[in-house]
């Protein structure tokens, strides 16, 4: 028969509740433990990352753009006159000398022009010849009305002198000899004024013959005007090289000022190269530049910088100094590095998918030992094509992720695998 100890009980009772107070703390511990852990880091596969590792040493700045060849000498030829294509005697990609015909208008409008130019011309021409006539006898008239006054004037003065001597000698009276110098001094008045008038008559003569000769000048001025349109209907290169373009056909009506083609010399190339607009304010005339043709490189500077903007480039003219590589043609795509200035000894890396020039952005840092890539903040200094100055946040021998991480924009820590 069982007998109740009641001391036992109760010290069961303090027992459990003992554990069980213990099991409460022991699970409020773990608790916070486990609350007070960092969260597992994402796992990242390395081999879909770009690293790179920091570098301290000379650095190349650089910009890249793409863009085209294009010939320096290049002429669109444009109409001067109404016309209808009548024939297209060459097409693109023939060799042409300055006189080679590339196509013929027609105009029969301007043929008529010629032929009016012409009678106006010889028109004016027989006006000024008949003015010049008129005037020539005019003034021969007036000449010959001055040489008859002259005689006169001396005829007069001789004859004056004469009864002063034998006035003198009280031959003849005082009023014959007074007679006779008032005759000669009238005489002189009307010589002078002869005179005067012949001076005159010699001036407007010659303004005459040059209002009229003005006039002629005027006619063959137009008449050559018209000839010209009318030679320029057979339009020709006007520049030794290649026909690269006629954008008209047979039967079209064009009007003055319509391109009607263009020639260029395929021997003398320069490249336009279209750089971004954030690229490229450190640029200026004279760096050298590398063409890349795809078959082949070329040297050249900067020559000319383009100072506006469009759709967020701005276009750089390289000239190019050696020899172009085969294939080389107007229009050809190339790529085009122009090489901003040479940093002796700095502190560089790649550059990183997000990040400009004087920022400060964050990378993720990889510890070789534990394959732990954490996020430190980096500030850049200046950059080039493919790699950028390290102001701060890293150091020499640093391994850095590159590549976009934006995946991972929550967290500062991933693990490599």
């Amino acid at each position: 028969m069982d007998i109740q100890r009641p001391s036992n009980a109760k010290r069961k009772r303090i027992r459990r509740a003992i554990y069980g107070g213990l099991a409460s703390l022991g699970v409020i511990v773990v608790m916070v433990g486990v609350s007070r852990l960092k969260p597992a880091a994402p796992t990242v596969e390395a081999s879909t990352l770009w690293p790179d590792t920091v570098k301290r040493g000379p650095m190349v700045r650089q910009v890249r753009g793409l863009g085209t060849l294009v010939p320096e000498d290049l002429r669109w030829i444009p109409a001067t006159t109404d016309g209808r294509v009548e024939r297209i005697v060459l097409r693109p990609g023939t060799t042409v000398t300055a006189t080679s015909v590339i196509l013929e208008l027609t105009n029969p409008e301007l043929e008529q022009a010629v032929q009016e130019a012409e009678l106006k011309l010889q028109s004016a021409e027989a006006s000024l010849t008949n003015v010049r006539v008129q005037l020539q006898h005019e003034l021969l008239e007036q000449r010959a009305v001055a040489a008859a006054l002259e005689a006169e004037y001396q005829q007069a003065q001789m004859q004056a002198e004469m009864n002063a001597a034998l006035a003198k000698d009280q031959l003849i009276s005082d009023l014959v000899r007074r007679q006779s110098e008032l005759q000669a001094e009238q005489l002189a008045v009307r010589r002078d004024i002869a005179e005067e008038q012949l001076a005159t008559r010699a001036e407007t003569t010659r303004a005459q013959l040059a209002v009229q000769q003005s006039t002629v000048d005027q006619a063959r001025a137009y008449l050559q005007l018209k000839a010209r349109q009318r030679a320029e209907l057979q339009v020709r290169a006007g520049l030794a090289g290649m026909l690269q373009l006629v954008p008209v056909e047979v039967g079209q009506q064009v009007a003055p000022g319509t391109n009607l083609a263009r020639v260029a010399n395929p021997a003398r190339l320069k490249a336009e190269i279209r750089i971004a607009e954030t690229q490229a304010k450190d640029l200026q005339l004279g760096q050298p530049a590398t063409i890349d043709t795809r078959n082949g490189e070329v040297a050249g500077r900067v020559v000319r910088i383009d100072p506006s903007v469009q759709n967020g480039t701005r276009t750089v003219d390289v000239s190019l100094d050696g020899p172009l590589p085969n294939g080389a043609v107007p229009d050809l795509s190339v790529d085009g590095t122009i090489e901003l200035e040479r940093l002796p000894e700095v502190l560089y890396m790649g550059r990183p998918a997000f990040g400009q020039d004087r920022s400060t952005v964050g990378l993720f840092k990889v510890d070789p030992a534990t394959q732990v890539a954490t996020r430190v903040p980096v500030t850049l200094g200046r950059s080039s094509v493919n790699t950028i100055e390290v102001l701060a946040g890293l150091e020499v021998g640093d391994r850095v992720i590159l590549s976009d991480m934006s995946a991972w924009d929550g967290v500062d820590r991933v693990q490599l695998r």
